[in-house]
């Protein structure tokens, strides 16, 4: 099955590229597709022999999306909805890439997100990907939502690094490390996370399905134990979320979970201290 990935420049779109085939993969950045221009999107579509649409295009800034609500929503949802019509109108099928922060609302929360949880954004960019979500599910029936969750892998995102990454240049350098202790996520390996949305684009999946390796822990959590995998004996301070002040509201629980994989009989994701470990092994760490 060959898909278009809309987005491919980024850090789940080269997973893509490792991970299929390149005479079944169309790779799109934005310097062909504009998904904020409708005829952009509908030129690219129309002319592409690809069976599957990937829309990874984002504004991925939080504290960005605050700044600029009208390019949020002209990207996270506008942009997600000219990629969902366009596919529906040529018979393809479309997948939509979301966020655990369409959550966090609920601030007593403590057991983990699953598909059909009532949304509850805290931020500008949560807010515009829960309407992403919607518009995609309105113009194609043919869709395939994605929620993930604080992404790490071997290719960076635009900010050049991934949180392990920084974790282990900072202690490395003698920096002092203060780490969240009040956020409480599920750490996703992108490696894991697009093998497992290629398993449901080849079980025909639709609807929303939430993909992130399996568990949960804090980013204080997280951190200590990149240091222990990577043998690095380094002491991080604990902090709460106030000792980074932000524009933008962070979820302090948004764990997911799926209901929906084995419906798909697609496995989950392994546990996240083993996608750490893997990630670790791939990047040269261990």
């Amino acid at each position: 099955m060959k898909l278009a990935v809309i987005g491919s420049a980024g850090q789940v779109g080269q997973e893509f590229s490792k991970l299929v085939d390149a005479d079944q993969l169309v790779l799109l950045t934005r310097d062909q597709v504009d998904i904020t221009d409708s005829a952009s999107v509908e030129a690219c579509v129309e002319k592409t022999d690809a069976e599957v649409i990937v829309n990874l295009a984002a504004f991925h800034d939080v504290n960005g999306c605050e700044d600029d609500a009208q390019k949020a929503f002209q990207v996270n949802a506008l942009g997600a909805y000219h990629v969902a019509t366009a596919a529906a109108k040529h018979g393809r099928k479309v997948v939509f890439f979301s966020s655990d922060y369409v959550f966090g609302q609920d601030a007593s929360r403590d057991k983990p997100y699953f598909e059909n949880d009532p949304v509850g954004p805290l931020s500008v960019y949560g807010a515009s990907k829960v309407s992403g979500e919607q518009l995609v599910a309105v113009a194609a029936a043919d869709h395939l939502v994605i929620r993930a969750s604080s992404l790490f892998g071997v290719t960076t995102s635009k900010k050049g690094w991934t949180f392990p990454e920084m974790i282990m240049q900072r202690a490395q350098s003698g920096q002092p490390l203060k780490v969240v202790n009040d956020q409480y996520m599920s750490p996703t390996y992108t490696k894991d996370l697009v093998s497992t949305v290629l398993s449901l684009i080849k079980a025909n999946a639709t609807g929303i399905v939430h993909v992130s390796n399996a568990d949960g822990c804090t980013w204080y959590d997280f951190a200590k134990e990149t240091l222990k995998l990577a043998g690095i004996d380094y002491e991080i301070e604990p902090c709460g979320s106030d000792a980074f002040p932000s524009k933008a509201s962070r979820p302090c629980y948004s764990r997911l979970d799926s209901e929906r994989l084995a419906k798909f009989d697609v496995p989950e994701p392994r546990h996240w201290r083993e996608g750490l470990q893997a990630y670790l092994v791939e990047k040269g760490v261990i």
